[in-house]
């Protein structure tokens, strides 16, 4: 397999003579008035009460760090898509009763996941978590950038747009990709019971502002058309409406969780465009780990390869240094820490090739807070529009302080949650 020339994550940072200031600026001037302020804004403006915690802070960041973490998550994912082992195996491991028709060259959304790791001298260094090709929460995230630059009067130089985007390019390029051109009435945002998420308050700012209906895949309706492909609806009123486009939030595992009946069947070739197509959720996911091999991830094997006697080079033997890992789970469920040789032997055989066991990191806790140091997570949101280049347009930051910061983990925790970076202008 061809390896990446791991030019973008081989430089170390620091916070420097800029970032530190500004960290230490907001810690000082923070008033938990504020905060509420930024809270209300929030609820008022996606139409819903905020269904995970926010941070009371956004984090500084060196702009080339965000660049590095970039460049490289668009790397990884370039390096697996041009190897046809790696796409022969990813379509082998999506289920037959999730495999959907119609998949599309490429995803329309794509995430890279990283942490960061301590290095000499103070300074520190990205690594990967994860990559996952679905959709995150490109409107909210845009949105409570905005909120915290006008709530906390953040310095208008500062910046967070990635790529080189603007407030309109970006609004710009994701209309694009939901709406390619279609009508507004005819394209919907699917998931499933969209009003019981947690992230409600994007599908409703999504909603607001491309006009598009937050659709419950439940009530999808199916159409016959004698001669011509089957297609998609919804109902509004006594009133039957095609549906042209899906920009699909529906998480596959949830859906195969839950055991929802669905009014239609994935694999049929509907006459609908998707927006985020369903199998890329399992193409490009953690199994991809494995077959990566670049200094920004850690190594990671397949359960029933590992306990095949094969990989035992990639990993240390110790379990305290090792995570064990479903592949398609969904926020953080199912993750065992130093998992014990019974643990591993305990999973069925016929389970195993869906579990990874990897080099288990100890991430950085570089965000000074009022309650201490912080770990951050960062995410990289990427769009990538038919006939285009993937292109990373925003980040998206988890703050915690324990091994595990998905929204469930940090809910009672102050000064963690979902936060926003920025950095300062060139």
């Amino acid at each position: 397999m061809p390896r990446l020339p791991a030019r973008s994550l081989r430089a170390r940072y620091t916070l420097n003579a800029v970032i530190s200031p500004l960290r230490h600026a907001f810690n000082a001037r923070f008033r938990l008035e504020d905060y509420r302020h930024l809270l209300r804004n929030l609820d008022a403006c996606s139409r819903t009460h905020i269904g995970f915690r926010i941070a009371e802070t956004p984090i500084f960041l060196p702009r080339e760090l965000l660049e590095a973490m970039a460049r490289t998550g668009a790397e990884l994912t370039h390096e697996l898509l041009a190897n046809p082992e790696y796409l022969a195996a990813s379509g082998r491991a999506i289920p037959e009763s999730a495999r959907a028709a119609g998949e599309t060259p490429h995803p329309h959304f794509m995430t890279a996941d990283f942490g960061l790791v301590h290095g000499p001298e103070g300074s520190f260094q990205p690594m990967l978590v994860e990559l996952q090709a679905f959709p995150s929460l490109y409107a909210f995230q845009f949105a409570l950038a905005e909120n915290y630059r006008a709530v906390y009067s953040l310095d208008p130089s500062l910046e967070h747009f990635l790529g080189g985007h603007t407030q309109a390019t970006f609004c710009k390029k994701l209309e694009h990709i939901i709406l390619r051109s279609h009508p507004p009435e005819n394209v919907v945002l699917l998931e499933i019971d969209p009003l019981h998420q947690k992230t409600l308050a994007d599908f409703n700012l999504t909603a607001d502002r491309l006009g598009i209906r937050v659709l419950d895949i439940s009530e999808i309706v199916p159409e016959d058309r004698s001669g011509k492909p089957p297609r998609l609806c919804y109902r509004n009123g006594s009133r039957l409406v095609p549906i042209h486009r899906i920009y699909n939030r529906v998480v596959p595992e949830e859906l195969a969780q839950k055991r929802i009946p669905l009014p239609f069947s994935l694999r049929e070739p509907f006459d609908v465009e998707w927006a985020g197509h369903p199998n890329w959720y399992y193409r490009l996911s953690k199994f991809s780990l494995p077959w990566l091999h670049h200094p920004a991830v850690p190594p990671a094997v397949f359960l029933d390869q590992w306990l095949a006697g094969k990989g035992r080079d990639r990993l240390p033997e110790d379990p305290a240094e090792q995570v064990l890992k479903p592949l398609f789970s969904f926020a953080g469920q199912g993750i065992r820490f130093a998992p014990s040789e019974a643990d591993l032997n305990a999973i069925p055989p016929a389970q195993r090739p869906q579990y990874l066991l990897q080099k288990r990191i100890d991430f950085a806790r570089v965000i000074e807070t009022p309650q201490g140091p912080t770990q951050p997570e960062i995410r990289i949101l990427y769009l990538w529009p038919d006939g285009g280049s993937l292109d990373p347009v925003l980040s998206l930051v988890r703050l915690g302080r324990g091994p595990m910061i998905g929204v469930a983990h940090t809910q009672h925790q102050e000064w963690a949650g979902v936060s926003a970076a920025f950095f300062p202008a060139r």
